[in-house]
């Protein structure tokens, strides 16, 4: 059982802001709002203290796969995340046969009641052979309500997000069918028109899957999906910034779009995160990671990323020199809020989890505390 510790004396970023000098109270598996008189006290000056790290779309990581790896390999893959600050991951599928899908939808959706996992999510099968990705196409198939149902029914409530290409036969019936059931409908690996985006927008999509990946480009005379979804204010963009899927330029232009609050930074991660070069599988498909960078086998298109969240925070706050408190909303709060457990994670408020990443003055990771007890532990001088 963790006992009460005060972190005092680093930048702590709160949803109000950053407070310089601050402190974070924590007693046992909680933030709490004040300390014990026998609490410990870590110093932490020159540090930053912020939220703990929640990524919503993740294929796994540490040689892992979540869409075909065991329950020891998935925890391995959940394992390696965490030490990267990643204290709640969402374990996205690849492309598979239906029947797959939904016995390992069967079998995370226990990892997720057990409190491991904080859902899953459905990259395919619903999803354009136009756009298809590092996806099998012959396993590809129009986005059926019934199939979609079908899938949200095997993940028995812990069903986070489902990506479609609205534009095929059923798509928009099965946006509101996923509105319905409190799934996000996330439009991507796509090639809709601007017009068929915004229909599907209108039915419920809430989420943009990998923006400016696996869709059109911008076009001055079609503009095409990138435009309808960076547009609405009830879209909530997925950016993976790794420095291979977006120029910077690009994920400028989303936060010029998008502001603070509809960004998300997600690793899209698959096996090799936290592992290294080598081949790998994803689902089906042959994998080459070279030089932390993942492609296909056969056709060389991007496969997914090798991407862990601390590297993405420095790069956001380094390279793309963003305000920190903008990188922590799109790192932590707003993934939480749209899974639905920003009660729980996402900030650094009293009564929520203890989940919290401690990153020095150059924005490297030096502590993971998950559930109150150090994963990493700070090590000061």
């Amino acid at each position: 059982m963790a006992t009460a510790k005060v972190l005092a004396g680093a930048r702590v970023v709160l949803p109000t802001g950053t407070v310089t000098d601050g402190r974070v109270i924590v007693d046992g598996s909680r933030i709490a709002g004040s300390a014990p008189a026998d609490a410990a006290v870590l110093d932490l000056s020159g540090h930053w203290v912020v939220p703990g790290f929640v990524d919503m779309h993740n294929h796994g990581g540490g040689g892992a796969s979540f869409t075909s790896g065991t329950v020891e390999d998935i925890l391995k893959g959940i394992h390696t995340h965490r030490l990267h600050g990643t204290t709640t991951v969402v374990a996205s599928f690849v492309t598979g046969e239906m029947d797959f899908l939904v016995q390992r939808a069967g079998l995370l959706s226990e990892l997720a009641e057990q409190g491991e996992l904080a859902g899953i999510h459905f990259e395919g099968p619903f999803i354009s052979p136009c756009r298809k990705g590092a996806h099998d196409e012959t396993l590809l198939r129009d986005p059926d309500p019934a199939d979609v149902r079908k899938l949200i029914d095997a993940a028995r409530g812990k069903a986070k997000m489902v990506t479609l290409a609205t534009e095929l036969p059923g798509g928009i019936d099965s946006v509101r069918l996923l509105a319905e059931h409190g799934v996000i409908a996330a439009i991507g690996h796509t090639d809709a028109t601007y017009e068929q985006t915004v229909e599907a927008i209108d039915a419920g999509a809430t989420v943009a899957t990998h923006l400016f990946n696996a869709m059109p480009q911008l076009g001055h005379r079609a503009p095409g999906p990138i435009a309808a979804l960076l547009e609405d204010e009830r879209i909530t963009v997925e950016l993976i910034n790794d420095g291979t899927h977006l120029h910077p330029a690009a994920l400028e232009l989303a936060f010029h779009h998008k502001g603070g609050e509809k960004v998300a930074f997600i690793t899209d991660a698959m096996d090799a995160a936290g592992f290294g070069d080598g081949r790998y599988m994803l689902g089906p498909m042959e994998v080459e990671v070279k030089d932390s960078v993942a492609r296909l086998v056969e056709g060389g298109s991007i496969a997914g990323s090798t991407l862990t969240l601390d590297r993405a925070f420095k790069r956001a706050a380094t390279v793309d020199r963003l305000p920190v408190e903008d990188v922590v909303r799109a790192i932590s709060a707003n993934p939480a809020r749209l899974l639905g457990i920003y009660d729980q994670v996402g900030s650094l408020e009293p009564g929520k989890n203890a989940d919290l990443v401690v990153l020095d003055e150059e924005f490297d990771l030096k502590g993971v505390m998950r559930g109150g007890e150090w994963l990493v532990e700070p090590q000061l001088p």
